[in-house]
C-alpha cells in the first residue's frame, strides 16, 4: 500500500474549507493540508470586497453552529466582519500552519492503482492526498459578457470581485453592467460620488426591503452570558426562513404577497413614472434570486443615474454603444455580471479513472450524487456541489450538513479498509433525475424567467428543491449501499489485483 503525503487535502478556506478542517481536527484528526489560492482565508468573504459587500443571510444563522459569535454588529453583516470571523476560526484551531497560502491548485490527478490523489499546485510542489475535499464554491470565477469591443475599451474596466480601491470614482462618468446581488450592493455607494452612472439592465431584478439593524450592545452581552439565548435565536431565524420553502417549492401561488411587497417597494421609493416601469420585472417573484436592499430603489432615482435598458451592440475606447445606436461616454467600466455558477471547475484541472476530465463527465449539466460525490471520481468530495445552494436560507447549514456526509465516509473507509469508494453511476444517474422531478412545479420553473440557477440547456443545477432538514436527514449518514467499493489489497498495489464490488 501506497503512504500519501496527507490523507486529506482540502482546497479552499471560505466556509467549507474551514469548516471541513475544524471538524477534522475536533475529532483529533491532523494529517491534513489547505490549499488556499490567496494570502489569507475567508474564500468569497476575502475576494469580494466591493463597497456595501454584505451577507443577504441574517449573521446568526450564516455561521457555524459549533462556532457561535455573540458579536456580530448587525443583523446581517458586511463582508469585512464576516471575513474577520472566519479568520479567527484559523487562528482559534491553529489552521494556518496547516495551510498554504497563494497556492492556486492548477491540477488534481486522481491514480486508480494506488487509491491515491495528487495535487498540483501551481509553482508549487505536488503532494498526494487519499481524500480530495473540494470547497472552491460556485460564485469564485468571474463571469464576463461576450460584447464586440470589450478588448477595445481604454478606461478603467473591472469586475466586482476585483474591485480597485485605488481607482477613484469621483468625478468620472461610470458604466454599470449588470444588476445582481453585486450591483445593488455597490450602486448606492458609488452614486453620489460618480459624475454620472449609467447602469444597463438586461432584466430587472425583485427587491423587497431589507430588514437590517444594529444589533444593540445589550443584546450582545445578553448572547455571551447566556449561549442558550444566542441559540435560540439562531433557531428562530432558521425556522423563519424554512418556512419560505412552501411558497418556493410547493406552492408558488404564495409567491404573490411578496411580489406585493416588491411592487410596494418601487413604489414606495422611485418618483418617476418611466423609471418604475423599467425596474418592475415580469416574471414572478423567486424565479431569479430575491434581492434584498433599502438604499438601490433610491440610488436609482438619483438625477445623475440612469437605467438604460436598450441592449448593449458594442463597447468603444471611450464609450458604450446601445442597440439604438447611440454611444453613452463612460471613464470607468464595472461588471457586476456575478459568476459561472454553472460550471464552477475550470476545464483541465480534475482528472479521475482513467484519466477523465470532469468536466467531460459533466458533458449534459453538472450533477453529483447528494451535491457531494460524482462517479469516476473516487474519493473526491465536493462542498457546496451541484444543486446544493439555496434561494431561501444559510448556505452554512447545508455546508455542515455536507461535512457529517464527508466525515462519516473517511470513518468508514478507515474502518473497513477501503482503498476508495466511487459514487455508482446508475445510483447518481437515478438520484438527480429525482431531484429534477421535484423541480417541475418550484417557482424556479414556473416563474417565467432564465436564470443563472440554469445551466445552457434550461436545467437547474444550482439549487436544492425542498427544505434544508430534508438535505440534513440526506447526508447524516454515508450510505456505502450507493457506490462501489474498492477494497485495500496489502500484497498489490496494481489495480488487477483489489477486489471490487458494486455495493
Amino acid at each position: 500500500m501506497t503512504t500519501p503525503d496527507y490523507d486529506v487535502a482540502i482546497i479552499g478556506t471560505g466556509f467549507s474549507g474551514l469548516g471541513m478542517a475544524i471538524r477534522l481536527k475536533q475529532q483529533g484528526d491532523e494529517n491534513f493540508i489547505i490549499f488556499e489560492r490567496n494570502d489569507d482565508v475567508g474564500g468569497t468573504w476575502y475576494m469580494n470586497h466591493y463597497p456595501g459587500c454584505a451577507c443577504d443571510v441574517q449573521s446568526h444563522l450564516y455561521s457555524f453552529s459549533f462556532e457561535p459569535n455573540p458579536n456580530w454588529s448587525r443583523m446581517f453583516s458586511p463582508q469585512a466582519e464576516i471575513q474577520a470571523y472566519l479568520a479567527r476560526c484559523a487562528d482559534k484551531y491553529r489552521l494556518r500552519d496547516k495551510t498554504r497560502f497563494n497556492s492556486n491548485v492548477e491540477k488534481m490527478h486522481f491514480d486508480e492503482g494506488t487509491g491515491l490523489w495528487t495535487i498540483r499546485p501551481e509553482g508549487g510542489k505536488p503532494v498526494t492526498a487519499r481524500f480530495v475535499v473540494c470547497g472552491l464554491g460556485p460564485l469564485t470565477r468571474p463571469s464576463f459578457p461576450d460584447i464586440p469591443g470589450l478588448d477595445s475599451f481604454e478606461g478603467k474596466a473591472f469586475h466586482s470581485q476585483h474591485w480597485d480601491h485605488d481607482h477613484d470614482l469621483r468625478g468620472k462618468r461610470v458604466a454599470v453592467i449588470g444588476t445582481g446581488a453585486s450591483a445593488i450592493q455597490f450602486v448606492p455607494q458609488i452614486a453620489p460620488e460618480v459624475q454620472q452612472l449609467d447602469l444597463y439592465q438586461r432584466t430587472p431584478p425583485w427587491i423587497i426591503p431589507k430588514p437590517d439593524r444594529r444589533i444593540s450592545g445589550i443584546e450582545k452581552r445578553l448572547f455571551r452570558l447566556i449561549p442558550g439565548l444566542q441559540r435560540a435565536w439562531r433557531r428562530a431565524i432558521y425556522w423563519s426562513l424554512e418556512s419560505r420553502v412552501l411558497a418556493f417549492v410547493i406552492t408558488p401561488k404564495l409567491m404573490k404577497a411578496f411580489q406585493m411587497v416588491g411592487q410596494w417597494h418601487i413604489r414606495r421609493n422611485i418618483r418617476d413614472p418611466e423609471l418604475r416601469r423599467k425596474v418592475t420585472p415580469d416574471y414572478t417573484i423567486g424565479c431569479k434570486r430575491v434581492l434584498i436592499s433599502d438604499d438601490y430603489y433610491p440610488a436609482l432615482d438619483r438625477d445623475n443615474v440612469d437605467v438604460i435598458t436598450s441592449g448593449i451592440r458594442e463597447i468603444r475606447p471611450r464609450g458604450v454603444v446601445t442597440e439604438d445606436g447611440v454611444e453613452h461616454p463612460c471613464d470607468t467600466l464595472i461588471f457586476g455580471t456575478g459568476f459561472q455558477a454553472t460550471e464552477p471547475l475550470p476545464r483541465n484541472m480534475v482528472f479521475g479513472r482513467g484519466g477523465r476530465d470532469i468536466l467531460d463527465a459533466w458533458r449534459d449539466g453538472i450533477e453529483a450524487y447528494k451535491g457531494t460525490t460524482v462517479s469516476g471520481f473516487p474519493n473526491l468530495f465536493i462542498l457546496t456541489g451541484p444543486n446544493t445552494g439555496l434561494g431561501h436560507s444559510s448556505m452554512v447549514f447545508m455546508i455542515e450538513s455536507q461535512i457529517q456526509y464527508v466525515l462519516d465516509a473517511l470513518s468508514i473507509l478507515r474502518r473497513e479498509g477501503l482503498k476508495f469508494v466511487d459514487a455508482d453511476a446508475e445510483v447518481q444517474r437515478e438520484y438527480n433525475e429525482a431531484l429534477q422531478a421535484r423541480m417541475a412545479g418550484t417557482v424556479w420553473e414556473t416563474g417565467g424567467c432564465r436564470s443563472w440557477y440554469m445551466d445552457e440547456n434550461g436545467k437547474n443545477v444550482s439549487l436544492w428543491p425542498g427544505f434544508t432538514w430534508q438535505f440534513r436527514l440526506q447526508t447524516r449518514r454515508f450510505d456505502t449501499a450507493a457506490y462501489e467499493l474498492c477494497h485495500l489489497d496489502d500484497s498489490s498495489d496494481n489495480a488487477a489485483d483489489l477486489d471490487l464490488r458494486a455495493a
